[in-house]
Parts: structure tokens; sequence; C-alpha cells
């Protein structure tokens, strides 16, 4: 039986267990969309192509299952790039479909063409043009494997308008292997060996964790080594949930808005243990002065992270989950109790803690994790808002924090928070945004409310750009410099949309909103007009040591 190349697509997309597309039709895409109306994959219409990304994105973190995202070609394969580029910065398995011109109008300047392919190269893990019909399934199948195998990340694949509307006979490719690209899962013996002695002779070790946590499903490794060593452990934003932040050994965020006792431990450690993170500059702060009494152990998927931004002593490519666990199995720790007591005795001396007068957005994310029991999935947008949830909301559970790290990209956290609803209908989703970050995917409310999807949003309204705002305070002498922003009212914006806003002025109405707000089945926007000039505290300044911390 002959099929077309969009309902080749289609059979390919459910062998690999997808339940739903987020995407926005065009032209070129329309074989894929007509092969689509009679499938019974969800197709999410977004209302705008990076929203799609943004969302399948959100829906991969959630879920650990790859995100789908499709678009037609041009500008809107264009507009997917931002949400490429977000998902590979944070290790997100995406699979993007793009629409193309025909395989004869290549390269001519056809109408709605792009070079999908070398514009999205430098921030996919790998692309495909596919030009002939009888490679489209096995490219398929290789572009999940690709995305969902070694360190994960977004693969795109360009299908011109011939091929998705060609025909042919549809024959499963078989299995997927790829010569060159064969991740390693396991540790070399002698390495494991190295580690676990180095380990068991320390005596002031602290876990840096991160997102490969997370990503491998290494959790309960994760806290059988540092309950076996006595280690405190300190997570990247990445790795929020990856260790439950209500753990007597939790250090919480170590870095530039880092927790003080989690910058001293790792200052004064004299072993690292690094677990699947990438040494961030927003974590090192100044190099030279990271750890610097620390050997260091590094355990990642990717060995190209071995060795890129600081020294590593051992250097361990392998599966996260795998690797810990073959550590287990041949350590011998002999954790030292007066390392715990000073790490202890810092958690009581500094204290995150803020300025209870007026209206603070740190109390309000205590009190969302208050009433959620820290239980709620939550995603954020970029700037003070994401750094404040990382700090004051309590995160227990792995894939419970959806937030874009490496890149930090505005306008991300509302449309992964509909990603993040899609996949996960039956939990609590709440996107903590900022009033400038919230407004360049607005129009994503006519998502959630079309798909009637109970997204709550609490936006942190400041009428700045909060953090470009907190910089020009300290480091250029207050000159606001295009920070100050003229917000529309945002519940007349919610309810224009067939969502519900509330205006939240005063500490005694947060409770009240926050109640209403999760009771309700419809998308709700809740406008907390916080104190203007309010800081991310503590802070690293730019260039300087971890230990050498502001606030």
């Amino acid at each position: 039986m002959l099929l077309t190349g969009g309902q080749i697509l289609i059979e390919a997309l459910k062998e690999q267990g997808v339940d739903t597309i987020f995407g926005y039709p065009g032209g070129t895409v329309l074989p894929i969309y007509d092969a689509l109306y009679d499938s019974d994959i969800t197709h999410i219409l977004t209302r705008h192509e990076q929203a799609a990304a943004h969302a399948a994105d959100g829906y991969a973190r959630a879920t650990g299952r790859p995100g789908v995202c499709l678009a037609t070609s041009g500008p809107g394969a264009t507009n997917l790039v931002t949400g490429l580029a977000t998902a590979m910065m944070d290790s997100v398995p995406m699979v993007a479909f793009t629409g193309q011109v025909p395989t004869g109008l290549l390269g001519r300047d056809s109408f709605q063409e792009a070079d999908i392919t070398g514009i999205t190269m430098p921030i996919t893990k790998h692309n495909f043009l596919v030009r002939d019909i009888n490679d489209l399934a096995r490219t398929i199948k290789e572009a999940f494997h690709i995305a969902t195998t070694g360190r994960p990340g977004p693969v795109l694949v360009d299908i011109p308008r011939d091929v998705s509307g060609g025909k042919t006979e549809y024959r499963d490719p078989g299995p997927v292997f790829k010569r060159g690209y064969q991740p390693r899962m396991e540790a070399k013996p002698e390495l494991v060996l190295a580690a676990a002695k180095a380990i068991a002779a320390a005596r002031r070790p602290v876990i840096y964790a991160g997102g490969g946590i997370v990503n491998s499903g290494a959790s309960p490794e994760l806290q059988r080594l540092a309950g076996l060593i006595m280690a405190p452990v300190a997570t990247t934003l990445m790795g929020l949930g990856g260790f439950p932040g209500d753990h007597a050994l939790s250090v919480g965020m170590l870095g530039m808005h880092g927790s003080k006792y989690a910058n001293y431990a790792v200052y004064e450690s004299d072993l690292l243990i690094a677990v699947g993170v990438r040494f961030d500059d927003r974590v090192t702060g100044k190099v030279e002065s990271f750890a610097p009494d620390a050997k260091v152990i590094h355990i990642d998927i990717d060995p190209a992270e071995m060795g890129k931004n600081v020294r590593v002593d051992i250097p361990i490519a392998g599966d996260v989950k795998t690797v810990l666990g073959q550590i287990l199995d041949v350590l011998e720790a002999r954790p030292d109790p007066h390392w715990d007591e000073k790490v202890q005795a810092w958690k009581r001396e500094y204290p995150l803690d803020f300025r209870k007068e007026g209206m603070k957005p740190q109390a309000i994310i205590r009190e969302i994790c208050d009433m959620t029991e820290g239980k709620s999935r939550i995603t954020t947008e970029v700037g003070q808002n994401q750094m404040w949830t990382a700090q004051y909301y309590t995160f227990t559970q792995p894939r419970s924090f959806i937030t874009s790290g490496g890149l930090g990209t505005m306008g991300y956290g509302f449309p992964a928070a509909i990603g993040v609803q899609i996949g996960c209908p039956d939990e609590l989703v709440f996107d903590i945004a900022g009033d400038g970050s919230i407004q360049m995917n607005i129009q994503e409310l006519a998502t959630a409310v079309n798909y009637e999807l109970p997204v709550n949003v609490a936006i942190l309204n400041n009428s700045f750009l909060g953090m470009v705002r907190q910089w020009q305070e300290l480091f250029y002498e207050r000159r606001y410099s295009h920070t100050e922003l003229k917000n529309p009212e945002f519940v007349k914006v919610a309810e224009a949309y067939g969502a519900e806003g509330i205006k939240i002025t005063q500490n005694a109405e947060i409770r009240p909103a926050l109640e209403q707000a999760i009771a309700s089945s419809k998308p709700v926007f809740l406008d907390f007009v916080i104190d203007r000039e309010e800081n991310v505290m503590p802070m690293v300044p730019p260039g300087e040591a971890i230990n050498k911390m502001l606030g």
C-alpha cells in the first residue's frame, strides 16, 4: 500500500510512542497536516512557532519523553531557533520537524525558503534534510535515537514539500546503528576504583549535582552516595529536584545566586564530586578560585565536557546512574562528622532570608511552596523570578522544576508550562514569571484557554526588567537605561482571552488569591505588584570567587 510522506511520518511517530505534537501549519507542511487530520496523535495548535518549541521542551522535561514540534518552512522554521537553542543548552530530548520547499527549488531563494539545517547546525545535536521519500522512515527513527540517547538534545528533520506529498511503500527501517555514534554507558573499572579511593580518602567532600542527575534518573543513587559519605549536596539550577531540597544534606543551589553555605562548602572542600554538570560560568565564578584545594571527580555522559572549563583529576565518561552504581558497589567510605557539623553551622548562620516589610516576591514563592507542599510542577521565565524561585521553592522531586538554564530564554516559562500541563494533565502547574518576560509569549493564553489547561501564572510585577535593573543598580550607579516598563493591566489581558485574572497588592491577599487560582479550571494570571527595587541576594559579583558574595 502506498502512503504519502505525511502518512509515513505519522506512522513513524506512532512507532516512537509519540502522542502529542506542538505546532503551527503552513503551506509546505500541508501534506503532514492532512495526515494528522485522520490521526489519533494529539496536535496542540500554539499561537507562535517559538511557543511550540518551548511547549515541546517543557513536555520533554516533565515527562522524560521526547518532545515533538512542527513548523512550516522559512519564517516558521526560523521561529523555532530560540527553542532549539534552549533545548540544546539544557540537554533536552526534542525532535523538530520543518517543512521545506520542493527539492527542485532548493537553493533558488524560493518563496519561504530558508536553509534551516545550515542555520540550526550549531544549536542542534544533529539535523537532517530528507531529499528522498524512501529515506524518510529511517531518518525519523535515527532522529529519535540520537535525541534520546547519550547526552540528550534537539534534532531537526527538514522535509521538502515533494517528500511529504509524494508516495511510496512504508517499510520498517529496522534497528538503528550509527557507527560514529556509540555513547559510553559504563565507566572504565580503573576510573571507578580511582574515584572510590579518592572519596574514601576525602575529609571534606562536596557533591556538585546537575541536570544529568535528572536526565539519567540517578536521584536514588545520588541520595545513597551522599548518605554513605555524609557529603553536602549542592545543585545547579538544572539539578534542582534531583536531590531533595528538604534533605538534611542539601545545601541548595550554588553559584552566582546560590546559598552562602553551598558556596562556602564548595570553596573549602578537599574533594568535589561533580555529577552530570558542565561547570557553567554562573556556577564557578572566578575559575581559578573555584574549589581551589579540591581534587575533582567529574562524571558525565559527554566526554567533551571533561576539562573544558576546569581542571579535572578523575574524568569519568558514562551514564550518571550507571557510573554512580558502579562506584557504590566498591566504595568503602569513612565520613568525617566534623565536616557535616561545620556545614550545618553555616546553614544556621547564613540562612536564605529577606526583609518582611512590603510585598516581597520571596514571600509569594514560599506561600506557593507551602500551599502546594512542594509538589507542583514549576516553570519559570528568566531573571529575578527564576532566581527567587530557585532559592525559595523547595524542590523535592526530579522533573518538578522546568526552566531555561543555559540560554536564559525570556518567554520560555509560559509555553513550557503548557507543555508540562499537557504531559502531566492531573498535576498542578505554576509558571512563576516576570512582568517583562511574560509579555514575550503572552499570546499563548489563547492556547491555554482553547485546550482548557488550568495553568497558573504568578507574575512578579515590579514594572522593571528586574535582573537588568539590579545590575544597573549595583554596577552602573542606578542609571536605569531602558529597563522601566509601562505594563498593560494583566487582569484585563487575561479576561480578554477568556482566562481569569487576579490583581494582588497586599500581603493579606496572597493566600486567598492562590487558593482561588488553584481551585479554578481555567488558566489564571496572578498579577502580584511587588516592591520595585527588591534584589536577588546573595550574589557573587562578576569575576569574583564564589565565597565573595554580596548580601
